[in-house]
């Protein structure tokens, strides 16, 4: 028997060749909440919430006994007969709840989460090509807004931020590993997409601005630290952090280090005006989240800030924006 759920985009869900997704949308709910959270047993309580939220009608409990039988229906139509496991071991009654009891790699989301974390050792590692080529298959599952059609409570609205931050963690790392490897040509139209869709995301702006000037595109990249200003101020009442304020300094500088060929790795004592000895801030090591072989760079008369791609430091994130969402800044990150 072979099941297939995705949840990275329109919600699909099959066994063998039979979709088994309902068309009414609480019974979707149902089934979302259930494959998210597949293998463990989700209470009975926290189905009630999700699907009605804090007014669940009397015949709450009745009604979702109701979803689990339709979905069981489905279930078993998908498996037939001689399949060795029937519909009410693979959505499985538990103490206090139901239990989704299928592989952890038939949902999508579970398969991104692995692929993700390997991709993040492989970049601790310093393997930069396996961790982008990872990053970028976790990446490829996702086929529009997570579960785009289907209606959401509490908990499915929880995962939905959570699995958006997850896939924009996962851009912002694979650009940065490609930036390393001197891929920024191939970078600058999804970094454009990027930041239009993203306007107050300081990291992929940083991204873009390195792309383009190892591109040659030098006052295209002062152009976006202009308008990534401006929109702070306007939105936020904020300046860049001081990593961006320092890169947009190197880059008017036109700092050696900025260039491709420096990015693997730097000699403090190669940078000017800086004593290796009182320059911590030129040791990967020293920089919080900052991954080896991470090149940095100081325009004269500026402190030190490491280049993107070569493990910029975020002292401040940058705000992560979608349509209808809420600026907000995170703690300190890495921007590689």
């Amino acid at each position: 028997m072979i099941a297939d759920i995705r949840l990275l985009g329109p919600l699909r869900a099959r066994i063998g060749d039979v979709s088994v997704v309902p068309s009414a949308a609480k019974p979707r709910q149902l089934l979302a909440l259930l494959a998210v959270h597949v293998g463990r047993i989700v209470t009975i309580d926290s189905l009630l919430a999700e699907l009605w939220e804090e007014e669940p009608p009397r015949s709450a409990a009745t009604t979702l006994q109701t979803y689990v039988l339709q979905l069981r229906r489905r279930i078993a139509a998908a498996v037939g007969d001689g399949a060795g496991v029937s519909a009410k071991e693979l959505l499985a009654t538990e103490h206090g709840g139901y239990r989704l009891s299928l592989p952890a790699e038939s949902v999508d989301v579970l398969r991104a989460r692995d692929l993700i974390a390997r991709g993040q050792q492989a970049l601790a590692a310093g393997e930069d090509a396996t961790g982008s080529a990872l990053l970028g298959q976790a990446l490829k599952l996702w086929d529009g807004p997570t579960l785009v059609d289907v209606p959401a409570g509490p908990r499915l609205r929880i995962e939905r931020m959570s699995l958006e931050e997850s896939r924009l963690g996962a851009v912002e790392l694979r650009i940065g590993a490609d930036l390393r490897l001197g891929r920024h040509h191939r970078l600058l139209g999804e970094l454009t997409a990027l930041t239009a869709e993203q306007p107050l995301h300081e990291a992929l702006h940083a991204h873009y601005m390195v792309a383009l000037y190892r591109a040659g595109r030098a006052g295209q990249a002062l152009e976006v630290f202009r308008r990534l200003r401006a929109t702070l101020i306007d939105e936020l009442g904020l300046e860049p952090s001081p990593p961006v304020q320092r890169l947009h300094q190197a880059i008017l500088a036109s700092h050696p280090d900025l260039d491709p060929a420096a990015a693997p790795g730097l000699d403090p004592a190669a940078v000017p005006g800086l004593d290796p000895a009182a320059a911590p801030g030129l040791d990967p090591a020293a920089v919080p989240g900052a991954v080896p072989g991470a090149a940095s760079v100081a325009a004269p008369g500026a402190a030190s800030v490491a280049v993107p791609g070569g493990g910029l430091p975020r002292e401040r994130a940058g705000a992560l924006v979608g349509p209808g969402s809420t600026a907000s800044r995170a703690p300190l990150q890495s921007w590689s």
